[in-house]
């Protein structure tokens, strides 16, 4: 399974930037999926996750400016990002829990996609 991140840039602080990814390969099933972020000389953090129910979790920074959805007839989640602010610059890694035969589970990472916000 790949996972298969697109978006991200440069924008300014109040401004939107939206961010997708997609799954491929043999899925069988997808739980939880997510977006997370590492920002230069901070440890990795859970931004917002979609369960396969639709339930929501976000990062208490972002809530009420990121929204989180996904799309089962094509594996892909988008996070919309709104009201950005500098410090929401960070390297964004899309994250899959994926089953591939419907037994075993396998925690899948994309590619990191930048996205910086200047003042």
């Amino acid at each position: 399974v790949q996972l298969q991140a697109s978006g991200g840039g440069l924008v300014q602080a109040g401004g939107s930037l939206r961010l997708s990814c997609a799954a491929s390969g043999t899925i069988f099933v997808i739980n939880d999926m997510a977006w997370y972020r590492e920002a230069p000389g901070k440890e990795r953090e859970l931004v917002a996750r979609i369960s396969r129910d639709g339930v929501t979790n976000y990062l208490g920074s972002v809530r009420g400016r990121f929204t989180i959805t996904r799309d089962d007839a094509t594996n892909t989640i988008v996070l919309r990002m709104n009201r950005m602010k500098p410090e929401d610059t960070a390297t964004y890694y899309c994250y899959a829990h994926v089953s591939t035969d419907g037994k075993w589970t396998s925690d899948t990472w994309g590619q990191g996609t930048q996205v910086t916000v200047s003042s």
